[in-house]
């Protein structure tokens, strides 16, 4: 059976931590002016763990990171630990891409209205196995005519904290081998660890990290076991999914904490 972490073991590369750090907004905003090579005169304070809704009965997303620049550009920043090679994660970020502009437009915009949005996801591992570089950065280009960009304004990225090829910003490099468990260096990176060890020592935050674990596991194991009438496999890959989303866990690990049977695994991953 698969463990949840206890609290002392937790570091940057886990969501519920990193998502607590970035609510330091002066740290959320040198994040992201480091990550895209921008100046930022004001970030809307971090919305940690956003939740938008497509409709009542549609799923949605729990967004890690969710904020907005004073011109209204949105960067959601995700924290990936769970190696899939099946290709599942370039399809994630369209879905997110998706689901932002729908939560824009929901608000009775029009679709001009839309605004530059950057889908960033830090991953413990390459997104694209062999290419083995530090970054990966996606924007719709024309096949028939080279250097023509679509103009939609939407921007992919992956950070690979393994990765060896490519330049990034310096304090980037830092930060991404912090996150891979090396040793914080570099002024940017130190503020971040040290911003991790003061929220490591404040009880109140232990106790809500704790609460979370307690229910979420509680939830998934009743989920399972009303899933085993009508529906039941429905229901684990249901719960799979939103294990896997919620923690960063593989789904291995999420099986485990489950107690998905190995009949029922063969059954489950073949939909999801």
């Amino acid at each position: 059976m698969g463990r949840i972490k206890d609290w002392e073991e937790l570091t940057i590369s886990d969501n519920f931590l990193f998502q607590k750090v970035m609510q330091n907004p002066r740290l959320c905003k040198r994040l992201i002016e480091k990550l895209l090579g921008i100046k930022v005169k004001q970030l809307t304070y971090p919305a940690t763990e956003k939740t938008i809704e497509a409709s009542p009965t549609q799923k949605g997303i729990r967004l890690d990171l969710y904020v907005e620049t004073e011109d209204g550009t949105i960067v959601d920043i995700e924290m990936q630990t769970a190696d899939k090679s099946l290709g599942w994660l370039p399809k994630r970020t369209r879905y997110y891409q998706a689901m932002i502009d729908l939560n824009v437009l929901g608000k009775g915009k029009d679709y001009i209205e839309l605004k530059k949005s950057f889908v960033i996801f830090i991953c413990t591992f390459d997104p694209f196995p062999e290419s083995n570089r530090k970054m990966y950065t996606f924007t719709n280009l024309c096949h028939e005519q080279d250097g023509l960009e679509l103009g939609d304004e939407t921007v992919k990225i992956f950070l690979n904290t393994k990765g060896t090829i490519g330049e990034v910003d310096e304090d980037i490099d830092k930060f991404l081998a912090y996150v891979d468990g090396k040793a914080a260096e570099g002024q940017f990176t130190q503020d971040i660890a040290a911003e991790v060890e003061r929220l490591k020592q404040h009880n109140e935050t232990r106790v809500e990290y704790m609460t979370l674990m307690m229910e979420l596991k509680e939830q998934r194991r009743e989920g399972y076991d009303e899933g085993r009438t009508d529906g039941r496999v429905d229901n684990i890959v249901d719960n799979v999914r939103a294990l896997v989303a919620e923690t960063g866990w593989s789904t291995d690990r999420a099986f485990d904490v489950l107690h998905v049977s190995p009949e029922d695994r063969v059954v489950v991953v073949a939909r999801l």
